[in-house]
């Protein structure tokens, strides 16, 4: 394990603003609004922004106020992969990972770390191939990065330790609650694994209730109209990591439309200018839309078992978010001993709604004695 600090070459910021201002911009709009992507006035708007007056070193500034490491764990493949984490909290509380998704990073929960300190030590590690961590040169998904994480946890002097997790996160969370039970004292989801679902949906011996149904017909519906960044990047992510590794003005459009789609309002209204760009912009100096990209096709390619989970489990379910499950679903897979309704919020929980996250995420822990 070794101290890290976050310190981009000025050089990389001064080659993006540069990038940014010989953007070639879109000279025709059909659509004004979101039904054709991301529209060119929203795109204009986190261009000027990001090209401008965004202060990537106050970003910086904020993160290095945490303990930054990079832990190194070893693998089957090779001499290892270094994994960036942030610890923040108390040490000695209750151990709390929190395991970030796509589009996004450590930074999902930046806005929550203050709400738990008191609470838990928590350490927020980045998925390998995203932000700062090592990329990997073979398969992973969610499998091998659970053990990956397992082996942080053990390198930080963690035995035992709780789990938070969604969309990626999610995956990674309940492999962990698979393959290491003995480790977890409890499982906290934002959201259901996608991939539970499809194997409901699949499975035609399957008596299902009517709010099962609901669900699986939302689940087609989100499929349909949203899913074609998830099948892209599971058969092809270098074709399109390519784009968005070298063009800011792709990556912009490509993140930013999620975060419109996925969230409970307008993406101005929900998001600020300067959390979108700091969101960008460790996608751009690390050089990870690839490799990020990449997860997806190991997630495709992996063998997944369907066993059921016994780790007491929590689910924050928010009103928002991509597919907005049943209880019953959830249930023939999870051992779920919370269910949380939230008012409102999306995809992105605790970047969103840090404080309603927060509350359920200590709530269920309370709850459990841990």
């Amino acid at each position: 394990m070794a101290a890290f600090t976050i310190d981009i070459p000025q050089s990389d910021l001064d080659d993006l603003r540069d990038r940014i201002a010989r953007t070639r911009r879109a000279p025709v709009s059909v659509a004004q609004d979101w039904s054709r992507g991301t529209p060119p006035a929203v795109l204009n708007r986190v261009l000027e922004h990001w090209g401008g007056t965004f202060d990537w070193r106050a970003a910086e500034r904020r993160f290095n106020t945490y303990d930054n490491v990079r832990v190194t764990v070893p693998t089957t493949e090779g001499d290892g992969l270094n994994i960036h984490v942030i610890r923040a909290g108390t040490p000695g509380k209750t151990p709390l990972l929190l395991v970030h998704g796509w589009p996004d990073g450590f930074v999902r929960f930046e806005k929550a770390l203050p709400l738990l300190a008191e609470r838990f030590e928590l350490i927020v590690p980045s998925i390998p191939g995203f932000g700062f961590s090592d990329k990997p040169a073979t398969l992973l998904g969610p499998v091998g990065v659970a053990d990956v994480f397992a082996g942080v946890m053990t390198a930080l002097g963690h035995e035992r330790f709780g789990v938070h997790g969604a969309d990626l996160g999610s995956q990674v969370g309940e492999q962990l609650a698979l393959r290491h039970p003995e480790r977890l004292l409890g499982l906290h989801l934002g959201d259901i694994p996608l991939r539970r679902l499809r194997a409901l949906a699949a499975d035609a011996s399957a008596t299902l209730s009517n709010e099962e149904r609901a669900t699986l017909d939302q689940l087609t519906e989100w499929e349909t109209a949203e899913g074609a960044y998830a099948r892209l990047q599971r058969t092809k992510p270098q074709t399109i990591g390519a784009a968005l590794d070298d063009s800011p003005a792709g990556l912009a459009a490509w993140i930013v439309e999620k975060f419109q789609a996925w969230s409970d309002g307008e993406v101005f209204d929900v998001y600020t200018l300067d959390e979108l760009c700091t969101n960008l912009t460790i996608y751009w100096v690390t050089a990870s839309a690839t490799s990020a990209a990449q997860y997806y096709y190991d997630n495709g390619h992996s063998v997944l078992t369907n066993d059921s989970v016994t780790v007491p489990t929590g689910i924050s379910m928010w009103p928002k978010d991509l597919v907005h499950g049943s209880r019953a679903s959830v249930e023939r897979w999870f051992p779920v001993v919370r269910w949380t309704e939230q008012p409102r919020g999306g995809h992105f929980g605790p970047l969103e709604q840090p404080q309603l996250w927060a509350d359920d995420v200590r709530a269920f822990f309370d709850q459990l004695g841990a």
